[in-house]
This record gives C-alpha cells, structure tokens and sequence, in this order.
C-alpha cells in the first residue's frame, strides 16, 4: 500500500497511523473471487493491517487488532461508513500479540509469555500508552503459542495455552489447556485440558456454554486427523490431547493402554487440517433469520496437505437446543485460487450493526462481510 502524503499540520495527531486509502483494482479483483450467499457482500475495512490477527471493538466502535508481528493496530470508522478511517499503530516491539479483548474501557493484549493491559485506550491510542502488567507466568515458547483471548459471561478472561510440540506428552500440566482469571489476573485456573491448540473460541447464546475450535496433529497423512469443534459443557474436561483426535482417532505414540470413552468427543468433526480459528456465533439481525445462533468458522487453510483445503469461512448449524451440530458446510469461499492461496482468513468478529468484520493474516487486510438482501 502507499501512504498519502499528509500536510505538516496533520502529521502530528496521525503520527503512528495513516490514512485509510481506497482498495486498488488488484484488492478489487481479489474480493470478485469470494463466492458468499445470495444477498451477502464482502468489503475492505482495512488495508495494510500487517499480521491481522484476533479482532476485538471497543465501547466506541474502535476496531483493535492483534498480530502475529509485535504490533496492535486500532481502525476507527467515526464516520460509521464500513471503512476504517485509517490504521493506528498503538503498541509495538511485543511478543506475538495475537489476542485482543476489550473490557471497562481497557484493551487486554495476550502476548505469548504474558497478558498487559492498556487503560483509558480510546483516549490514550496515540500516546503510545504503557502498558499494565496482568499476568506473566505463561510458558514463552512460540510453538503453538499464539493466544486468543476473551471476556466469558463470568466476567473472567478466557486464555489458552498450546501444546508446545505437534503431539507429545505435555512436560508441564500448563499446555495443551484452557485456562481463566479474574480481570485483574488473579485465581488463575485451569478449566479443560487435553486441547492440542485452539485459536478461537465463544459462548452459547442459549446456554453460555463454551465451544472451541482444536487443530488436529499433522503427519498422520492427509485425511486424518479431522479438526475439532468443541463444547466445554463445564469445567473439568478432557478432551483427548496427545492420546486421541477428533474423538477416535489414536495417537500412534500415545494412545497405548488408553481409551477414547474417557476423553470428551468433539461437538462436530471439522475438515482434516483445515486449521480452524477464532469461531464466532453469531446474534446480530443483520443476517437472515437462519444464520442467528450460529457458527461461523475461519478456517486458516493447510500448510502439510497434498491438496490444499480450508482457506475459507465455514458455517455449523446447530439444532434448536443449541448443542447439537447438525450441518458443516461452506459459507465463503475464494481465498484458495488452485494450488495458490491470495489470503488466509483468521478471526471473526460481530459489530454492533450486524455485520462481521474477518481478518486476514496473508493479505494483512480486514473485511467486512454484511448482507443488503
């Protein structure tokens, strides 16, 4: 992207951000290729947004987004366009800072050794605000150490902690779990375990109940295992890592001298190495009726496939009681040209107007995707 050349007298209050500019005819005709439902189109909401990663809005509609860089961006839309007014730099020289979470007014960042806390942010984006401390006794290994981060209907932040290998037998009870904590970082506790590497997870708006995506092991070929979609029913579950995925499928190193029935099944069988994210159901009432309690799923795509799948966004649908899955299917589609990815959907989230905004860490762009009907 080239930035515009801003007068003098503008640079200072825009000093860690630019100006959004206009998607150039390449960007345009890489959104032709999406394939959405009738009556759905997908936008840029920005562009340039380098290692976009979790997404999360604040009380005044200020997108904040993580990367997998050392950056933390905020996309402000003052003039609720659908397009973010420009991109701000508000943090740097983190470690990873893939999760963002916004709550009384502060923005939580999840960095791979530690949680900090920005206080006041809408006022203080452009002061390079110094972060608070919350909690740093998080194991600091990048394998499977991108956190995904959000406030649950307990009020207490959700965090989790991934295997640090492709499978193997956790040397600290730490990995390969889901943990929480008081806003303040305080009564740290674990609440599932055997959860290989999940980057996304929501809460039933009928139950409150928690469901998260799990990325299966690689080197079991290219159909096994299947990713999961998970229901943490309550705290105390394990749900199969390293001994199986997916429910019935044994670790050929782990599994001996263990049974699948003592581990929790997955709610729904995903796509074998797709690489799901950051889930989202959906509330709002933009979308038609049917898509209301939903899933939505960004699936990051394969990277140790012989053919290439995921690179999308997929919808389960659940039955009327709200835990049962009853459909997987694709909801949009494109991102996946052949053999050659363009982009590489990872987090979704839902704005106050209904529409959802999907970030993209290949393309360093995040959209918007609304329905018009």
């Amino acid at each position: 992207m080239i930035r515009r050349l801003l007068p003098l007298a503008l640079l200072a209050p825009l000093a860690l951000g630019f100006t959004a500019e206009k998607p150039t005819a390449a960007a345009d005709a890489n959104l032709s290729k999406i394939k959405l439902p009738a009556g759905f189109t997908i936008s840029y909401f920005a562009q340039g947004v380098k290692s976009a990663r979790e997404l999360a809005v604040g009380p005044d509609g200020t997108v904040y987004v993580g990367t997998k860089d050392d950056k933390v961006y905020a996309l402000p839309d003052r003039n609720k366009d659908g397009r973010a007014d420009e991109v701000v730099t508000v943090a740097t020289g983190l470690n990873a800072p893939n999760g963002v979470a916004v709550r009384n007014g502060a923005l939580y960042v999840a960095e791979i050794n530690r949680v900090v806390r920005y206080d006041n942010i809408a006022k203080t984006l452009r002061q390079k605000p110094k972060p608070v401390v919350v909690y740093s006794q998080l194991p600091n290994k990048d394998w499977h150490g991108y956190k995904y981060i959000a406030f649950g209907p307990d009020g207490k932040l959700y965090i989790p902690v991934g295997a640090p290998c492709n499978t193997c037998e956790p040397e600290e009870p730490i990995y390969g779990t889901i943990n929480r904590m008081n806003p303040d970082g305080t009564a740290f506790e674990t609440i599932a375990k055997g959860v290989r590497n999940t980057v996304g997870f929501d809460w039933s708006p009928v139950d409150k109940a928690l469901w998260f995506t799990d990325n299966g092991r690689d080197q079991l070929g290219d159909n096994l295992p299947a990713d999961e979609l998970n229901r943490a029913a309550g705290p105390g579950q394990h749900f199969g890592f390293p001994y199986f995925f997916a429910g019935d499928v044994p670790d050929p190193e782990f599994s001996q001298g263990k049974s699948a029935a003592t581990y929790t099944k997955p709610a729904r069988k995903l796509g074998p190495h797709v690489a799901a994210l950051g889930m989202k159901f959906y509330t709002g009432k933009q979308f038609p009726a049917q898509y209301r309690n939903q899933i939505f799923i960004p699936e990051h795509g394969s990277w140790n496939r012989s053919t290439k799948i995921g690179y999308r966004i997929s919808l389960v649908k659940l039955d009327a009681t709200g835990k049962q899955a009853t459909s997987y299917e694709t909801f949009a589609e494109g991102w996946l040209q052949g053999k050659t990815s363009w982009g590489r959907p990872v987090c979704l989230l839902q704005l106050p107007d209904g529409s959802l905004l999907l970030s993209d860490d290949q393309n360093d762009a995040v959209y918007r995707i609304s329905y018009k009907g």
